[in-house]
């Protein structure tokens, strides 16, 4: 029944249907010939959905929405301009700590991506750089977006591991500047090599860039309040979405006014037509985890690496790897969603601690959505900036290298993850 499930599961795949209808499809192949009661997959659905902390998605979604187009994207844009506009490769440096800023608002890789597509890689052809490079460093900088709070993936992954969501949050600061810190150290390599130079030739007065800081102050403050709210217990991070979802509908409104109240239905069709692609991934691949569950496949993966090795570190980089390599093929939420709960008896078995395990799962599989053939961030930024898969590859090669730098440095380290939850928790 297994092979008959994994053989429906690559044929809906490779058909190119979406994943939830792949996980879907694949999972009543298995139900038709089990005696259990079909019934289970209607309970399972729903049961998988009745968690409360869930509401903090649709909360954050819209909150990302509403950042994108309430004017805070433009502030932002304009102090990560005034800090590092220069440096070699300033556009480019730009785009990195754009995403740093942004990435601590909307939580999501694709949003922050298609941010920077729209508005910083026009500018970047302008200056002469290749549209590949300029699309791979949108795609690649989002990657910080989904490890910073306020993560969507990392409160999932909380909730499938029983972890703290407040511990992931905090727990991902650490690993987003590093990836920032490596992206910017390769852009200024690329920069040096091809001769893409700064945006202006000195560094911006001090006074300038308080000017601008005090511009986008609305913005900056929003991360900070919100971290320290719940770090002091004023709101569960389920509260602290509801929290971020007002704020950021308030800035856009009434503070910077990017959108108006005419608006606010499109903002909350879109943030719907999101959550509810999430949901049905979830709602779908908690039924392929029943399947995994009946067929013992947790057990099987952690005999197979008890009798490969007894190191955790071993463990965790052949873990890695095989996530790297599965999320060039399947999409990196519906990867967390089925592996997370199977994974959870390896942490078991290794004594790794599941807030480090929960922020390199996040990593890695973020990475997955930058690289092809179907990575959906390289598929975002690609059909807004028209450029070529061919293209995107060959120059996303560098900066690949430096995320997976980063992503076996969080592997192998980690109080890089876990030293602030363990100082503030």
């Amino acid at each position: 029944m297994i092979a008959l499930t994994l053989i429906v599961f690559l044929a809906l795949l490779f058909a190119g249907m979406p994943i939830s209808f792949v996980l879907l499809g694949s999972a009543m192949s298995y139900f038709l010939f089990n005696p259990i009661a079909p019934s289970i997959i209607a309970q399972r659905m729903s049961g998988s959905l009745e968690l409360f902390p869930l509401l903090a998605v649709p909360f954050f979604v819209f909150a990302g929405a509403a950042m994108a187009r309430g004017g805070i994207a433009d502030r932002l844009y304009g102090f990560a301009e005034a800090l590092v506009g220069h440096w070699r490769g300033g556009l480019a440096q730009v785009a990195v700590i754009n995403s740093l800023f942004m990435g601590a608002m909307s939580g999501s890789s694709n949003a922050d991506a298609a941010i920077d597509a729209r508005t910083v890689v026009p500018i970047m052809r302008k200056q002469g750089y290749s549209n590949g490079f300029a699309s791979a460093i949108s795609a690649c900088s989002g990657v910080i977006a989904p490890v910073l709070p306020p993560s969507i993936g990392l409160i999932i992954y909380g909730l499938l591991t029983n972890t703290s969501i407040g511990q992931l949050f905090i727990g991902g600061i650490i690993p987003a500047f590093l990836i920032a810190a490596a992206l910017m150290i390769t852009v200024h390599q690329v920069a040096k090599r091809r001769g893409y130079g700064a945006l202006r030739p000195h560094r911006m007065p001090v006074r300038e860039i308080a000017v601008k800081a005090r511009h986008a102050l609305w913005a900056l403050a929003m991360p900070f309040l919100l971290l320290f709210g719940l770090r002091i217990g004023w709101f569960t991070p389920t509260e602290l979405g509801a929290i971020a979802a007002a704020y950021a509908l308030f800035v856009g409104l009434f503070i910077y006014r990017g959108f108006t109240f005419g608006e606010t239905y499109e903002l909350a069709r879109e943030s719907a037509h999101t959550t509810a692609n999430v949901m049905l991934i979830i709602a779908t691949s908690a039924i392929f985890s029943v399947v995994l569950t009946l067929e013992e496949v947790p057990q099987t993966v952690v005999g197979y690496l008890v009798d490969m090795t007894d190191n955790k570190y071993v463990a965790l980089a052949l873990i890695n790897v095989l996530l790297l390599l599965l999320g060039t093929v399947m999409e990196g939420l519906s990867l967390m969603v089925i592996l997370a709960p199977l994974f959870l008896q390896v942490m078991q078995r290794f004594g790794i601690d599941p807030i480090h395990f929960g922020v390199v799962l996040i990593v890695n599989l973020t990475i997955g959505s930058v690289t092809p053939p179907i990575g959906s961030v390289l598929f975002t930024v690609c059909s807004i900036t028209k450029c070529s898969i061919e293209e995107f590859t060959r120059e996303s090669i560098p900066l690949l290298m430096a995320l997976i730098v980063v992503l076996f440095l969080i592997t192998f380290l980690p109080a890089t993850v876990v030293f602030l939850p363990r100082l503030l928790f």
